[in-house]
């Protein structure tokens, strides 16, 4: 199985070191094209992944063809090789760029998936999620399922529900990593080295999620299981509920969800 990348950005670049990470390709079938030549040669050749001139000739290599760009520039890196791509499975990772969209840029009856993939899918610890229209057989949607779940989870969505998912999903990471920066400077103003913080925070947070995940678990279960009556978890816990914590952060994902196109 060849994949090859349209773009070559953050997001495309951790998809490719979650694929290799998680043995679902070797480097030498993964290769991208990008605008900027040099920058393309800096992010593929010191990791095995091929280099290629333009979208035309990733097409004509690979099996499942990634497109990766911003949202305004896909209509015109896909429409002169949409030929090309009719050959091919194209999955597109580009944010609000949905289903009927491709219907109409891609050649009729070409097989396509619009999906929401997050940076944790560079260590396999991700989340992909598929939106739920595609053109996919069912053979071709059981192997893109079989390469992404090498990458974390993988969840399906209704087309309506793809922007709430690139939210939580997507802008996620940002959040909880200025929790775990805020967390560790608590850490750190009361005498824990730096770099022993960090390490504690993230696995920590880690940890929790995994506990989740495994147990099915209501987070406010867990959040009490920790909060003994009288204990010291609860004064923080307080304190975080007086500060806002909670509606910080639904303030957040509302921001996003409101932000003019």
């Amino acid at each position: 199985m060849k994949i090859g990348f349209i773009g070559f950005g953050n997001m495309a670049q951790a998809l490719a070191h979650g694929l290799v990470r998680g043995k679902a390709v070797e480097a030498g079938n993964i290769g991208a094209c990008a605008r900027d030549r040099a920058k393309l040669l800096r992010n593929t050749e010191p990791h095995g992944f091929r280099a290629f001139d333009d979208a035309a000739a990733v097409a004509e290599f690979a099996d499942i063809v990634v497109v990766a760009v911003k949202p305004y520039q896909v209509e015109a890196v896909v429409t002169p090789v949409r030929e090309l791509l009719a050959k091919k499975i194209v999955v597109s990772v580009a944010a609000g760029v949905t289903f009927d969209d491709y219907e109409r840029m891609l050649a009729p009856g070409t097989a396509h998936l619009s999906t929401i993939p997050n940076t944790p899918v560079s260590v396999c610890e991700g989340i992909v999620v598929c939106e739920r229209r595609h053109s996919l057989s069912d053979v071709q949607w059981t192997c893109v399922e079989g390469l992404f779940s090498k990458l974390g989870i993988v969840i399906r969505m209704d087309t309506a529900l793809l922007g709430i998912s690139s939210t939580v999903c997507g802008c996620g990471p940002a959040f909880v990593a200025m929790f775990m920066e805020a967390l560790a400077d608590g850490a750190v103003k009361h005498g824990i080295p730096r770099a022993d913080a960090y390490r504690m925070v993230s696995q920590m947070v880690a940890g929790t999620g995994k506990l989740q995940l495994v147990t099915g678990q209501h987070p406010g279960v867990m959040k009490d299981a920790v909060c003994s009556p009288g204990g010291t978890t609860i004064v923080g816990v307080a304190e975080l509920e007086h500060k806002g914590l909670r509606g910080a952060v639904i303030a957040a994902v509302d921001a996003v969800q409101n932000k003019p196109a």
